[in-house]
């Protein structure tokens, strides 16, 4: 029997319009520096039952593949979240937007994610830093320090990716 580790939430408050925060989160037109640099790519647009893929800025490596599960504008957008790079099964990503205080209520939830997994682990690391980029994103208009550091650092990681992530294993 599988065990699943219990839903983990992070919540943000963006001091920004809940249009602005969806209109950067949905990007499919650019890298996105709160996804590590990645763009975020579909066939026909993302829609519940569209697959989607984050493409590194190389254009050579997929890192995350998924299928979008729903996508409800500008409050709701989950997929699966497959990480390219690990055997692990893919788990659910969930945003949530809510209206608050004249800004946005953010909420960075995991669901169905393995007790114990590669990815799990690397999920929970990257939550922190998705909505702080976001936020930054959002309210500046500009990454955080961390989402620079990352475009500095993204050569390498596409220098490290394995084989399997190839574009080609991961057609839309």
């Amino acid at each position: 029997m599988t065990n699943y580790a219990e839903k983990i939430i992070n919540r943000t408050f963006i001091n920004a319009p809940i249009e602005t925060v969806w209109a950067i989160l949905v990007a499919t037109d650019r890298p996105l520096p709160f996804f590590f640099g990645n763009s975020c790519q579909t066939k026909d647009g993302l829609k519940k039952g569209a697959n989607m893929r984050m493409l590194h800025p190389n254009g050579k490596v997929v890192m995350v593949f998924g299928e979008v599960l729903a996508f409800e504008p500008p409050h709701l957008y989950s997929h699966t979240f497959k990480m390219t790079n690990l055997d692990d099964p893919a788990c659910t990503v969930t945003y949530e937007l809510r209206e608050k205080d004249a800004g946005t209520e953010f909420d960075l939830i995991i669901d169905n994610a393995i007790v114990g997994s590669k990815l799990l682990k690397e999920m929970k690391s990257a939550q922190g830093f998705i909505s702080s980029n976001l936020k930054s994103m959002a309210e500046t208009g500009k990454p955080a320090f961390t989402g620079k550091m990352v475009k500095v650092l993204s050569p390498i990681f596409g220098m490290l990716a394995k084989k399997r992530q190839n574009v080609a294993h991961w057609e839309l």
